[in-house]
């Protein structure tokens, strides 16, 4: 109960209306305490019209005026020159003097409570203004016991009912706040649960239906963030399922490649001299795409194998993935240069280094094919203080803005129409394997610039 949004907020209401009942005391009480002195004042003033109506009488009728006025001396001065004065014999001494004719509120206030904290019986003298213009001043002497007494009791009672309003508020809002809020957040809450249990079904989504502002907004917020969700896991079961597919397909390729790994050998045998320069080149695509075969069969089952690394020539391995390329590209006016030194040894995985520079030059060569314009592809490499650097740079038509979006995101990050994207996030993935890094460098309207980072040293 004292855990819960409600309970604390009951507590809280009781607490913060104490807080301004109290405010309202402390005035209340100086209130209370003025009033009481100017009651005295005028039964003082009424006792004493009982002199003006005859100027000499008995000492008992003066002590019966001054008991029923409860002060024990009055003096009324009608004008500058007469006083009339009634008088009993005081206990002690003045000990105080109150002039209520010029008192601020603050003064009243602080009166009010040094008497409610004063224990012991004082006498004091009362100054004030005569009613209904009966004078120019009225002064009274009375002993406090009977005032502490009374601002005592007028305080009990105004705490009594402070708390009672305490109470009564408070309870209203406990029901308020459980219906306005804690009954909502609760229905938002069962919703999460019902969603989590089954995150594919539709129906479990929440439908904002909150009439406050506040929790309608994360209710739409929620419903949001559920839609997201469903979405991404609908479409990870596709990507399963997909990947389950495509390993089922690589693997009887890849036992079609093997075959035809075989007849390679006697293509090598043969004399045309071009079939003796060709052959070689599709001897070692055969072997990229048995192996491409088994890097899939084994992302289905896990991820991205992790790389083997070796020490190779850097040149070769680019030099291959060009020659492969040229031999796409047939009459278009497109031009594959390589600005790699010729001793460039890098250590990495060289069949991974192929598909991912494979993919940057493919990609770029279907981009600037697509535009129907003459265009040309750059690789360059070079040696960093503590990283190989290669830049696969293309003056193409740039990235569109939804591959710059989803850069490296699988099925979103297509460039071109009909592309899946894949060819990026595969890429980008396996140069993190190796602890690099694949960032875009520019793209627009000129061309598009990748750079490839490969760490030297291991890690520590």
């Amino acid at each position: 109960m004292i855990n819960s949004l409600s309970g604390r907020f009951l507590i809280l209401t009781v607490i913060f209306v104490m807080i301004a009942e109290v405010m309202i005391f402390v005035p209340s009480v100086a209130r209370y305490r003025e009033d009481f002195l100017l009651n005295r004042l005028e039964r003082a003033q009424i006792a004493s019209l009982a002199l003006l109506a005859d100027d000499m009488i008995d000492s008992e009728l003066e002590a019966e005026l001054l008991l029923n006025a409860g002060v024990f001396n009055v003096v009324l001065r009608r004008d500058e020159l007469r006083q009339l004065v009634l008088s009993s014999p005081m206990p002690e001494e003045v000990s105080a003097t109150y002039d209520l004719r010029d008192a601020t509120a603050l003064t009243l206030i602080r009166d009010a409570m040094v008497r409610l904290l004063t224990l012991e019986p004082e006498m004091i003298r009362v100054i004030g203004h005569p009613f209904r213009d009966g004078g120019l001043l009225i002064e009274i002497t009375i002993e406090t016991t009977e005032l502490r007494a009374a601002i005592i009791d007028y305080g009990i009672r105004i705490l009594m009912l402070s708390a009672v309003i305490s109470i009564v508020t408070a309870g209203l809002l406990f029901l308020a706040v459980r219906v306005l809020l804690v009954k909502p957040i609760k229905g938002v809450v069962g919703h999460m649960q019902s969603y989590a249990m089954a995150p594919e079904d539709a129906r479990r989504v929440i439908q904002p239906s909150a009439s406050v502002t506040e929790l309608r907004e994360a209710e739409e917020a929620l419903q949001s963030l559920q839609m997201q969700l469903t979405q991404a896991l609908r479409q990870k079961e596709r990507l399963a399922q997909l990947g389950g597919a495509v390993a089922r397909v690589s693997h009887d390729l890849r036992n079609i490649l093997t075959s035809a790994q075989l007849f390679t050998d006697r293509i090598e045998m043969s004399e045309d001299p071009t079939v003796k320069r060709m052959a070689p080149k599709l001897v070692n695509s055969i072997k990229r795409a048995v192996s491409l075969c088994e890097s899939t069969l084994a992302f289905g089952r896990a991820e991205e194998p992790a790389p083997t690394l070796t020490l190779f020539n850097l040149a070769e391995l680019v030099g291959d993935v060009i020659d492969s390329e040229r031999l796409a590209i047939d009459d278009f006016d497109l031009s594959l240069s390589e600005d790699v030194p010729g001793n460039l040894m890098v250590r990495a995985d060289p069949e991974q280094m192929y598909r991912i520079l494979a993919n940057l030059v493919r990609n770029a060569r279907q981009a600037i094919i697509g535009t129907g314009q003459p265009g040309e592809i750059s690789v360059s490499a070079r040696t960093g203080d503590d990283a190989w650097c290669i830049d696969v740079i293309d003056t193409g038509p740039g990235l569109p803005k939804k591959a710059q979006e989803y850069l490296f995101q699988p099925f979103q990050g297509g460039a071109r129409k009909g592309g899946s994207g894949l060819g990026l996030a595969i890429s980008e993935e396996l140069v993190r394997g190796h602890g690099g890094t694949l960032t875009l460098l520019k793209t627009d309207e000129t061309g598009t610039a990748f750079r490839i980072r490969l760490p030297m040293g291991d890690v520590t």
